[in-house]
């Protein structure tokens, strides 16, 4: 069983990686493979909602993505890392999540755990966790807890009960994916949402 960590933050050692390490400890004890892979550093090009992908089944942009869809397809389990920039999530993770729309022909991340840290030193948490739990939910993955936090000047590091949050977040991102977790096959196909533009 693998859980992927990925911290969707522009900071190599930022709070939000800091949060997500305490995830995957909690991930590894429990006796998960775990990576931690972060979007720094990372070049990750905007959609250019051509569509090509619906029916080649990959995405014709060549940068940073195609290594990442690699990771998201063998995990078992993903949480998104996401900091705060302007009241919603940073660039980075809006991009990828725009971006994974190539995994839709071939099942996307289906049945796979999804959980969700985010991390701010104001406001915009709510609609972090709104925007990551849509996607998680439409895509459709089995939804774990979250973890927001309000990092003060010296980040997260004294945060004790956060840092346990995060830790037990991992443990059950572990847990739900043992029990291996199936939709029905025809709620895991593109229309698993509707749209008052659908006739």
């Amino acid at each position: 069983m693998k859980i992927l960590g990925l911290s969707c933050s522009p900071r190599k050692d930022g709070n939000t990686v800091a949060l997500m390490n305490e995830v995957l400890k909690g991930a590894k004890q429990d006796g998960a493979e775990i990576e931690l892979y972060s979007a720094y550093g990372k070049n990750f090009q905007p959609c250019d909602g051509c569509w090509g992908c619906m029916k080649t089944g990959k995405c014709h942009i060549k940068d940073d993505m195609q290594g990442l869809y690699d990771k998201l397809v063998e995990a078992d389990g993903i949480v998104f890392g996401a900091p705060v920039y302007f009241y919603g999530m940073a660039a980075q993770a809006k991009t990828i999540i725009d971006r994974s729309i190539a995994l839709n022909p071939s099942g996307g991340l289906a049945n796979k755990v999804g959980g969700v840290v985010t991390v701010c030193g104001s406001l915009g948490l709510i609609d972090v966790l709104k925007d990551l739990y849509f996607y998680i939910v439409t895509r459709p993955m089995l939804p774990a807890r979250f973890v927001a936090a309000y990092a003060g000047p010296d980040g997260v590091s004294g945060l004790e009960q956060c840092l346990k949050a995060c830790f037990d977040l991992g443990r059950q991102m572990v847990a739900l994916a043992k029990m291996n977790f199936k939709y029905p096959e025809e709620l895991t196909g593109r229309a698993i949402a509707f749209g008052t533009h659908t006739k």
